[in-house]
C-alpha cells in the first residue's frame, strides 16, 4: 500500500531510483500476487490486485506495452463483428468497458471517433438491403451501448446518402457507395495507456520493473512460490529469486512458455494460444481526405481507415504467425495486400510512396478447431496449470479490465481475501480534473505562456498530469522546444518519459512513450541523437550509451525497412531478427542510479 504521506503522483513515478528501490523489493519482499507480463492485462492485473491491498510486483522482460499492446488498432471497440456472430455476450461486455474507460476511468486517453460504414452500390433493391442490413447491426450497437452499457461516452449513429457520406469522407469514390452509416467508437494510444495503467498500479504500492525477465518458476513440492528473475539491465549479475503466494501469467502470445517451463514436472498447457499476425500501415493525413474512419470488409478480414492525428492508421490483416514472437515482421505481401483492398474505395490510390510507418503486433487468439485466426473467439481463459500459478489468455485490448478481474478474483479467493474489484470505480492517473483542465485549456496555457496547442497536445497524453511537464519546461527552456526532426513532440516528454514511466531506452521513448517511430517518414532516425541527449542526461549516460543508443536504434529501423521489402514472412522475419534487441546490453553502463540527482 501507498505510503499516506506521499502523493498518488509521486507514488506512481516509474523514476530511475524507483526501479533501483522496486528491484530491493523484489529482493526482498515475499509478494501476495506476482504478474508476470506489462501488456495491459498485466498492467490491469497488477492494478486490480493492489487496489484491493494486496501486495504486489509486476515484471516484464522488455518495456511496458513492447508487444501486442502497443500495436493495435487504437480502437476501444464493442466489434461489430461480434455483434454480426451473435456473440452478444462479448458485445455488451465490450461496450460496457468502452464506456468506462471514455467517461470516468481514462477520458483523457479514450474519446470518440466518428467511423462510416460503407454501403456498396448496386440495384436499388440490394442497397435497401444492404442499408437495413447494416442499419439494424449498427443500432443494436447503440442500444447495447445505452441500454445495456455503462456510460454511453458515444453519440448516436446517424444514416447519410451518397452525397453525405462524400461530404464527411471526400476521397470515397462516388461509383463505389450508395451511401454510409456513421457510428462511433473510442480512440485511444494503446501504450500510453498501459503506461498510465502500470503507474496507477504503482501508485497504489505496487512494484513495477521492466527489462526483468522470468527464466524460472521457484517450486517448493508441487506448488509454485516464485520465479527466477534476470535483471537485462545488469546481465553480468546473477539471477534471484522472487517470492509470491500466487503467481499471474499475463504473457499473450507467450502463455504457452509459461506451461513449459514445467514440463519437467508434467504439466500440461491445459490452454493453447495462437498468435494472429496483424499488420497496419500509417499515412499522412493529407493522403486522403475525409472527417471520419472506414470500416470495410475484407476477403480475411476487417479493415480500419482511422484518422489518427495529423495521420491515417489503416489495418489490419489477420494471419497466423509462427516465427519470431519478439519482433513479428512486416512483409510486401502484407503492404500491398492493406493497399489493395483501401484502393477499392479510394477516389486517390494510394502507393507505398505514402506510407509513413508500418507496424505489425501479434493477437493472443485461445486455439480451436477454425482453420482461419480469423474465426478463431476472442474471448478469454484462467487456467491454473499447477498451485500458485494462473495464467489468463485470449479476449482483446478493450476489455482488459473484465480479464485482470476475473484472474485477480481467482487468486484473491486462493489467498483467503473478500474484497471485490474496485477498478471500474477507480480512475487513471491525469483522469480526476481531466474536465475542467480541459475547459480550462486556455487559461492554463496563459499562466504558463506557452500555445493553446501544447496545452491540449499535453491534456490528451497526460491528463492532469500535464502541470508537471509544464512546470520541467518553464524549469528548464531547453525542454519546451519540440524534439527534432518530430515537431510534434515536445523535449520535455523525453525527458518525463525517463523520469516518471519507466522508459530505460530510446527505443521505449520513440516507438510507445510517443508515436515518432510510426509517425514520420523517417521512423524516428533523425530523432533519436536529440532523444539520447535528453535521456542521457536524466539516466546519467556517457558518449558511448547514448552512441550506442542511437546506433541500436538506426540499425533496428534499418532491419525493419529491409523486412518490409521482403515478399513473405519467412524472408520478412529473417531480415527483422538481424538486430537484436538492446536489452541485455547494458554491462558497460557501470551508472549508479542511486547517485542521480533527480
Amino acid at each position: 500500500m501507498r505510503d499516506p504521506s506521499v502523493s498518488r503522483y509521486a507514488a506512481g513515478r516509474l523514476s530511475p531510483i524507483r526501479r533501483v528501490a522496486d528491484l530491493r523489493r523484489l529482493r526482498d519482499e515475499q509478494f501476495d500476487v506476482l504478474v508476470i507480463g506489462g501488456g495491459v492485462t498485466g498492467a490491469g492485473a497488477a492494478l486490480d490486485a493492489a487496489s484491493r491491498g494486496l501486495k504486489v510486483a509486476l515484471v516484464e522482460a522488455r518495456d511496458l506495452a513492447a508487444g501486442t499492446s502497443s500495436r493495435s488498432s487504437k480502437l476501444i471497440h464493442g466489434g461489430l463483428r461480434y455483434l454480426e456472430q451473435l456473440e452478444l455476450h462479448l458485445v455488451h461486455e465490450a461496450l460496457t468497458e468502452r464506456g468506462l474507460l471514455s467517461t470516468r476511468l481514462a477520458p483523457h486517453l479514450v474519446r470518440p471517433v466518428p467511423i462510416l460504414v460503407p454501403l456498396p452500390a448496386g440495384n436499388p433493391a440490394a442497397r435497401v438491403g444492404r442499408r437495413a442490413y447494416y442499419g439494424l447491426g449498427v443500432a443494436a450497437y447503440d442500444v447495447f451501448a445505452g441500454v445495456f452499457g455503462n456510460g454511453r461516452g458515444m453519440p448516436l449513429h446517424r444514416h447519410l446518402t451518397r452525397d453525405g457520406a462524400r461530404h464527411l469522407f471526400p476521397s470515397l469514390r462516388a461509383e463505389a457507395v450508395s451511401g454510409a452509416i456513421r457510428y462511433y467508437d473510442g480512440q485511444v494510444d494503446d501504450a500510453r495507456l498501459v503506461v498510465t495503467l502500470a503507474r496507477t498500479a504503482a501508485s497504489m504500492g505496487a512494484a513495477v520493473v521492466t527489462s526483468a525477465r522470468v527464466v524460472g518458476f521457484v517450486r517448493e513440492a508441487r506448488e509454485v512460490v516464485g520465479v527466477r528473475v534476470r535483471d537485462l539491465e545488469a546481465p553480468d549479475e546473477p539471477e534471484f529469486e522472487v517470492r509470491a503466494r500466487t503467481v499471474v501469467a499475463a504473457t499473450g502470445v507467450w502463455s504457452d512458455d509459461m506451461s513449459q517451463m514445467l514440463s519437467d514436472v508434467g504439466v500440461r498447457p491445459g490452454l493453447r494460444v495462437r498468435a494472429s499476425k496483424g499488420v497496419h500501415l500509417v499515412v499522412p493525413r493529407s493522403a486522403i481526405t475525409g472527417e471520419a474512419g472506414l470500416i470495410l470488409r475484407t476477403p480475411t478480414s476487417v479493415l480500419f481507415v482511422i484518422p489518427w492525428g495529423g495521420h491515417w492508421i489503416i489495418g489490419t490483416t489477420d494471419t497466423d504467425w509462427q516465427l519470431d514472437r519478439s519482433h513479428p515482421a512486416a512483409s510486401a505481401r502484407d503492404i500491398r495486400y492493406l493497399l489493395d483492398q483501401v484502393n477499392t474505395v479510394l477516389d486517390r490510390p494510394l502507393t507505398t510512396d505514402d506510407i509513413e510507418g508500418v507496424y505489425a503486433g501479434l493477437r493472443p487468439l485461445l486455439s480451436g478447431e477454425a482453420e482461419s485466426t480469423s474465426k478463431l473467439s476472442r474471448e478469454h481463459a484462467v487456467f491454473e496449470p499447477m498451485l500458485g500459478l494462473m495464467l489468463v489468455a485470449g479476449g482483446k485490448y478493450t476489455t482488459y479490465r473484465v480479464m485482470a478481474a476475473d484472474v485477480i478474483d481467482r487468486a484473491a479467493r486462493r489467498l483467503g481475501s473478500e474484497r471485490p474489484s474496485e477498478t471500474a470505480q477507480l480512475p487513471l492517473l491525469g483522469a480526476d480534473g481531466y474536465a475542467a483542465a480541459w475547459r480550462d485549456r486556455h487559461d492554463i496555457a496563459r499562466r504558463h505562456g506557452v500555445p493553446a496547442g501544447v496545452v491540449e497536445h499535453l491534456l490528451e497524453r497526460y491528463g492532469t498530469l500535464s502541470v508537471h511537464l509544464l512546470a520541467m519546461m518553464k524549469a528548464d527552456p531547453a525542454l519546451a522546444v519540440p524534439l527534432r526532426g518530430a515537431p510534434e513532440y515536445l523535449a520535455a516528454e523525453v525527458a518525463y518519459a525517463a523520469l516518471a514511466e519507466g522508459a530505460l531506452h530510446v527505443d521505449d521513448v520513440l516507438t510507445r512513450r510517443t508515436r515518432i517511430s510510426i509517425e514520420t517518414t523517417h521512423r524516428g532516425t533523425e530523432s533519436a541523437e536529440h532523444a539520447a541527449q535528453i535521456m542521457g542526461e536524466v539516466l546519467g549516460w556517457d558518449t558511448a550509451v547514448r552512441e550506442r543508443e542511437v546506433e541500436h536504434y538506426l540499425a533496428r529501423v534499418a532491419a525493419e525497412r529491409q523486412s518490409q521489402t521482403m515478399p513473405d514472412d519467412l524472408t520478412a522475419d529473417a531480415a527483422r531478427v538481424g538486430s537484436p534487441d538492446v536489452r541485455g546490453f547494458a554491462a558497460d553502463r557501470g551508472v549508479d542510479l542511486l547517485q542521480i540527482d533527480l
